[in-house]
């Protein structure tokens, strides 16, 4: 048997690899590459795309898997090698039900897509990006018929993303959340001048932001020695190894709070990178388990931690010497409230936790009307700013601000964005747990103290890496599965005190 899984873990390694050389030319792409390259560099993502896809549908790794499959009840269902032979098993099943040469066809048409939606972004106009989302759409439609039969044709890409969730799952959770979520706008809308959050409006220097954002990240835990922090259109983290994990913000020059936000969520990615075990590098494991369970990791650093009083003790008075003059006449309180201040918002990546699940809703609505033809994409302008006046009350002005916001869709990257509100979920869940397991946290944070935090994210979720699934990690570290209810209460309880609820 071990010869065997040996020459498993050269087969994923290979991949692995190929992979990780896609990635620093993506990861290039998104911050230094000058935008004459998008056409050469597509097709040399395409290129390692294609390889990488073809080892994986190699018939080698089917015999191989065929001749590890009685082994695998003699291991121990938490060992590497299990765990292993469980996803590559998985991955092997779904990739060759792909043809290559559909999966280097995508690469090379979201390699062009990226590049397209940054410039029409740009010009803020829609129709530049329209044909490549176009051709996006109908190549997903494609990858997505791979796998049919299905009860809707949106449910592999969302598998995709995290295994065994479905439309329906997804719907039935969102269901019950949308109306708790608009009835708490609603009523924090009412009473909306209980927060002034202009105090955070303050002409901070570039430098002074990403230095500050800096100190704060390396003090949640991030190892600037296996990372380093840039700037790009859009926040992102991508791993090529635990030694080699890096995060991007974004500057507004009149508000400093939000790259600083913006970076603390990419740290919460990178940590989770960081702290994968050494033991599953180039094994195809150190992917995160599922993109709930990543989501998890930064909004709980963006939202749970990184907005709470106690963590603002702390660190308030060293904002106010990096940002000096500009917070001198403002008090800690007052930077809290402002820092939390909830009202509908045109941003996504700006927007506070209350209306941000309701953001996340409306992509999964106009996903899966995309992908089931009951929305063309040249009317996805008109349709964007009509749910967002139905659901937040507020309408872009231009679509930079309205459906050209985000890069996932040039990504082909369908089935992701409910993730992030079912992270925002399963991070309050793990909060929740961690106050009971470390009674004494509170205080931790408020001393600038992160590494029991930190700590016991890695050894509940973090190390783990793609080993187990999302149900097994929620019954492993708060022994139950996911649920929304804390969430709300949590919003509730928030933000009923900030606002006299």
């Amino acid at each position: 048997m071990q010869e065997k899984l040996d020459q498993l873990k050269a087969h994923m390694a290979r991949i692995s690899d190929l992979l990780s050389a896609a990635s620093v030319l993506g990861w290039d792409q998104r911050t230094y590459m000058p935008p004459g390259g998008a056409q050469a560099r597509a097709d040399q993502v395409a290129t390692l795309s294609g390889l990488a896809h073809e080892f994986y549908v190699d018939e080698s790794l089917g015999r191989l898997l065929e001749e590890l499959e009685p082994y695998l009840s003699e291991l121990d269902y938490d060992s590497d090698e299990a765990s292993l032979i469980r996803v590559t098993r998985r991955r092997y099943e779904r990739r060759t039900r792909i043809p290559t040469e559909l999966v280097v066809e995508l690469s090379r048409t979201t390699a062009l897509a990226r590049q397209a939606w940054s410039e029409a972004r740009e010009k803020d106009d829609f129709g530049f990006f329209e044909p490549h989302l176009s051709r996006v759409v109908e190549l997903r439609i494609r990858w997505a018929e791979c796998f049919a039969p299905y009860e809707n044709i949106y449910d592999p890409l969302l598998d995709y993303f995290e295994p065994g969730l479905d439309y329906a799952q997804i719907r039935a959770v969102f269901d019950g959340l949308k109306p708790e979520l608009i009835a708490l706008v609603r009523a924090i809308t009412e009473n909306r001048d209980a927060v002034d959050a202009s105090v955070l409006d303050k002409p901070v220097p570039e430098e002074a932001q990403i230095a500050f954002s800096r100190d704060v990240s390396a003090a949640l835990g991030y190892d600037y020695r296996r990372g380093r922090l840039d700037l790009s259109a859009h926040p992102f983290t991508t791993s090529f190894s635990p030694d080699d994990v890096r995060i991007t913000t974004r500057i507004d020059p009149g508000n400093p709070i939000k790259a600083l936000m913006s970076t603390i969520h990419e740290t919460g990615h990178g940590l989770h990178g960081q702290n994968m075990s050494p033991s599953l590098y180039r094994t195809g494991l150190t992917q995160g388990p599922s993109m709930v369970v990543s989501e998890s990791q930064s909004r709980f650093y963006e939202n749970v931690i990184g907005r709470s009083r106690p963590f603002w003790r702390h660190f308030y008075p060293r904002l106010q010497r990096a940002f000096a003059p500009h917070f001198d006449g403002v008090e800690m309180e007052a930077f809290y409230r402002a820092l939390n201040k909830s009202e509908p918002s045109l941003i996504r990546t700006a927007a506070d936790e209350v209306t941000y699940g309701l953001h996340i809703i409306l992509r999964f609505e106009l996903e899966n009307d995309l992908l089931n033809g009951r929305v063309r994409v040249a009317d996805l302008p008109e349709v964007w700013n009509a749910r967002m006046e139905e659901y937040l009350g507020v309408v872009p002005p231009t679509d930079r601000e309205g459906v050209l916001q985000d890069i996932h869709w040039s990504q082909g990257s369908f089935g992701y964005f409910p993730d992030y509100l079912l992270g925002s979920v399963f991070a309050v869940q793990l909060w929740e747990q961690m106050k009971k397991d470390l009674p004494g946290v509170l205080s931790e944070i408020e001393r600038g103290e992160f590494g029991n935090v930190l700590a016991w994210q890695v050894e509940h979720i973090q190390k783990h890496g793609r080993k187990f699934t999302l149900p097994e990690l929620a019954e492993r570290a708060t022994g139950g599965p996911l649920r929304p209810e804390p969430y709300m209460d949590y919003l509730r309880e928030k933000y009923g005190e900030l606002y006299g609820l």
